[in-house]
């Protein structure tokens, strides 16, 4: 076939779960908890912080930023995905589907950077509390939370132009869920080999300095806290530590299992588990994990709703 600079495929299908035809109905009703879930979760937290003076603080200002983007990254692929099980049309257009992988990636990005914004402020916090409030100024706060931000647009804009100069001929079949680079390349009949060393290189980037951040903070954080001579106080900050530690290790697990392993490791049904976890299990964890243990924002979130049936 000629190659040109066009597209000859003007859409592609998303198989996504078809492969399981007996359980469609399960599935529609487990995604549809989980996507309404975190969607509640979400929507909750940031209703407590902006109602809540005393909760405009940096951890608080990063939490907020967290649930928006939580809120968005599952929403560019759940709300898609069941309407494909109830539907059964699992056809999405060439130009939706490089604007989900752009969105996906710009959110996964963003929420990559914000894990690691706020270990770096729980470091401060338990590590320097007497600097905390001269360290985490307004100024610090707006640049950590603006530069991941551009980072976060720009990167997923080169992936995105990068495939828009690829030729797809005939195979239209995507074995995902959602438009995920990875299993777009395959599909080109062009040469990708640029863009597959922009994945490995750009993406690895992007997640292992921060992964290592993280490691980094919270080695620091572990320290400090053997330190504290109240077996009480080990105890529930080892407690909160460890569920914030358990959600990034489950995050980047997932992330590198589908973006940073061997060709030869990956399958549909890995690739599809790893991306559920960072993609909709994760943005339903993270408000349950960062706001169960806090009084604070309980009590926050205590006042607005009896602020709200008094006003309603």
């Amino acid at each position: 076939m000629e190659q040109g600079n066009h597209t000859s495929v003007s859409e592609f299908l998303l198989l996504g779960f078809s492969s399981w035809p007996g359980q469609q109905a399960l599935l529609f009703a487990l995604f549809l908890c989980l996507y309404l879930t975190g969607l509640l979760g979400n929507l909750l937290i940031l209703l407590a912080i902006a109602s809540d003076h005393l909760l405009h603080t940096p951890m608080y200002f990063f939490l907020a930023n967290l649930s928006l983007v939580d809120l968005c990254l599952s929403s560019t692929t759940v709300p898609r995905m069941l309407l494909n099980i109830q539907t059964q049309v699992q056809s999405i257009s060439y130009p939706a589907c490089l604007a989900q992988m752009y969105f996906c990636m710009m959110f996964a990005n963003m929420d990559n950077f914000l894990l690691t914004v706020m270990a770096y402020d729980r470091y401060v916090a338990i590590c320097h509390p007497l600097h905390y409030s001269t360290i985490m100024t307004q100024r610090l706060c707006a640049f950590l939370v603006a530069v991941p931000w551009g980072i976060a647009t720009l990167n997923p804009l080169l992936h995105t132009l990068l495939m828009a100069r690829l030729n797809f001929c005939s195979d239209n079949v995507i074995h995902h869920f959602f438009c995920d680079i990875n299993s777009l390349l395959p599909l080109s009949c062009s040469d990708t080999s640029l863009n597959q060393l922009m994945v490995l290189a750009v993406v690895g980037l992007i997640f292992v300095i921060p992964s290592g951040c993280i490691l980094a903070s919270y080695t620091q954080i572990i320290s400090a806290v053997m330190k504290v001579p109240s077996a009480q106080g080990k105890l529930k900050a080892f407690s909160t530590c460890g569920s914030h530690l358990a959600l990034v290790i489950l995050f980047y697990g997932a992330i590198t299992g589908v973006y940073m392993s061997p060709s030869s490791n990956h399958s549909t049904e890995k690739d599809s588990a790893a991306s559920v976890i960072f993609m909709v299990v994760a943005p339903v964890l993270n408000p349950f994990i960062y706001s169960l243990r806090n009084n604070d924002l309980k009590g926050a979130l205590k006042k607005a709703l009896r602020l709200n049936k008094i006003f309603s």
